[in-house]
């Protein structure tokens, strides 16, 4: 699609009871001291209309990894935590897009120059109500809460590219049709694509940029995704595609809109870093820009071209207002805004209208709780109960019951053991033979909440919950290896593409093993201790393994998981999940927490 500057289309705003709270915002008279003194000059009398002021606050509202998480998430996904005056730290209950809506409406009120924009994975690892049709709810929300523009994730490629473009083009599902009696409109908003080229044409799939405007303030947008996506999502997803690097790609387009007279430029990057603190609202550059943060993007955000006056980024569900120098020396704004609607960022972009470019030395930023004592928007209340009317059927369905919460955090975690369990319980259903379960953490998307999110009872797991912990309709496959290359394969977690941020699978019970973190690369897995059943594994034998089909296409660097023979592919995940939890529980007899001891983790 040719890179062509593409006009403000109208937004569709929407009435609603709002909060009467105001988010205060640096403005231009605040900025006084820190710009030139003629700045906000107003000249004109004489009968005349007042020229505009030089500078122009230009209000930036944005989020990220929503994940079409529509109703408040549950557990410790429904929860932020925030630093006090006093050092200590509180948690609060947060996210739900009926309250991101007014929390958002409520922040623009008294700024007309005003933008919203997203990070990526908007969709993709879905819960239910969003998940079930196509994410079709989720692309209605993000309508409803008037977003302007997003990029790419990862997410985005879930189920290919065709589906991404009938999220933004619109029409019903080639398969499962229309779900009501109106036709799917798509987005109202760009999903930019800059450095996901189709190989055939060496083009973007989507829009690179886009460019907002309003009278003479003119801001440009970047789209990109990691460049990574490949190897962490499915390979149908992204088959006839290619991810270029992320700073090669701003880079270029930067220079293309800088050339058509746009220099107030904004990168919108679905990669992130990993903050020094948990809480949202820890100062991040309390011992010099950038100190508080770490990861891929401070790369990017160092090499990044200086002509791109801030960075919205994602992907690792953190949340960061971080300054880091750009490669002339400059502070530059780095933000994200945790994950599931719990938070967005507030950005002030002073806009310079005899240059066009913004002030940087005047960027302020702050991330703020979507809090849930705010009146719910009624329209985006509307919307989410007309979907779950169409899903309840479904989704109300029991599959099992609980005696307490499964959380699924840690480096094995409960969750993580269950859903191994229960790969492991349905491949001996296939094949008496197998002997093992791996579980990639990243699939692992929620826990089990105890508390009844419902009319369902405390304890009970239904198909909703099920579908929440693994969205992705990843089929539970069988395949041999050597002894040899299962040892491989754990020790594939912790190096070669897994060397900096391991991933650690989960397990089926009966396999354990030792995790030296004081160790380095591949030896932090101690293959003495590697045991199945309490014994050793025998690197010449071979054992029959399940994996779901993303690992088993090497996914995630597990190489060697895409190197297996004798494949049999059986059933989607979900379905094996729901299957082993009917099985084992009743209401008489609950299923308690996998206590998540098969791992021995030294530190």
């Amino acid at each position: 699609m040719p890179a062509t500057t593409q006009p403000h289309r109208p937004r569709r705003r929407r009435t609603a009871a709002l909060l009467a709270t105001t988010v205060s915002l640096a403005t231009a008279a605040a900025l006084a001291s820190a710009l030139p003194a003629d700045a906000h000059g107003n000249s004109g009398g004489h009968g005349h209309h007042p020229k505009p002021s030089r500078y122009q606050d230009v209000q930036l509202l944005s989020f990220n990894d929503l994940h079409g998480n529509l109703e408040p998430p549950t557990g410790s996904s429904g929860r932020v935590t925030e630093l006090q005056p006093d050092g200590t730290t509180k948690t609060i209950d947060a996210g739900g897009v009926e309250y991101l809506a007014t929390h958002l409406r409520e922040a623009r009120k008294g700024n007309p120059y005003s933008i919203t924009a997203a990070g990526g994975d908007m969709v993709g690892a879905s819960p239910l109500i969003s998940g079930l049709f196509h994410d079709e709810p989720t692309i209605e929300a993000l309508n409803k809460l008037d977003l302007d523009v997003t990029s790419v994730g990862n997410h985005e490629f879930d189920e290919g590219a065709k589906e991404l473009a009938r999220l933004q083009n619109g029409g019903c599902h080639p398969t499962d049709g229309c779900y009501t009696d109106k036709k799917f409109k798509g987005a109202d908003f760009p999903y930019l694509a800059a450095n996901v080229l189709d190989e055939k044409t060496k083009k973007p799939i989507l829009k690179p940029y886009w460019v907002w405007k309003k009278k003479d303030v003119k801001v440009g947008f970047i789209g990109v995704t990691l460049e990574g996506t490949p190897g962490i999502v499915s390979a149908d997803g992204v088959k006839g595609l290619q991810f270029k690097d992320e700073v090669e790609t701003i880079n270029k387009y930067a220079k293309e809109l800088q050339k058509q007279g746009v220099k107030s430029i904004v990168a919108l990057i679905h990669e992130g870093g990993f903050p020094a603190s948990a809480s949202y609202n820890y100062d991040c550059d309390a011992s010099g820009g950038g100190s508080g943060i770490s990861g891929p993007i401070v790369d990017i955000a160092k090499n990044v071209t200086p002509a791109v006056d801030a960075l919205v980024t994602g992907h690792t569900h953190n949340a960061y207002v971080c300054t880091i120098n750009d490669p002339s020396g400059k502070p530059r704004m780095v933000t994200s805004a945790s994950s599931f609607g719990r938070l967005y960022t507030d950005t002030t972009l002073t806009y310079d209208r005899r240059t066009g470019d913004i002030a940087r030395t005047a960027v302020k930023s702050a991330n703020h709780v979507v809090t849930r004592d705010v009146p719910k928007a009624a329209d985006l209340t509307s919307l989410i109960g007309k979907w779950n009317t169409l899903a309840a059927p479904i989704g109300n369905r029991p599959i099992g019951y609980i005696s307490g919460d499964v959380n699924s955090t840690g480096t094995e975690s409960p969750m993580g053991d269950l859903i191994a369990d229960a790969q492991l319980a349905y491949g001996k259903k296939l094949d008496p033979e197998t002997d093992l379960a791996l579980m990639n953490p990243g699939g692992v998307r929620a826990g089990l909440t105890y508390k009844a999110t419902g009319a369902e009872g405390d304890g009970v797991v239904t198909y909703a919950e099920g579908f929440t912990v693994q969205p992705f309709a990843n089929t539970v496959n069988l395949q041999d290896f050597t002894g040899a290359q299962v040892v491989q394969a754990l020790k594939e977690q912790v190096s070669g593409a897994n060397a900096a941020a391991p991933k650690v699978l989960q397990v089926s019970s009966g396999l354990t093993y030792t995790l030296d973190l004081t160790k380095t690369g591949a030896d932090r897995v101690v293959t003495d201790s590697i045991r199945l059943n309490g014994s050793a594994i025998d690197p010449a034998a071979t054992y029959r393994v399940a994996t779901n089909s993303f690992l088993a296409g090497g996914g995630d660097g597990f190489t060697t998981l895409g190197q297996g023979t004798g494949d049999l592919v059986g059933t989607d995940d979900l379905t094996a999940l729901a299957d082993y939890l009917t099985a084992n529980s009743s209401a008489a007899g609950p299923l308690a927490p996998p206590a998540a001891n098969r791992i021995t983790i030294v530190q």
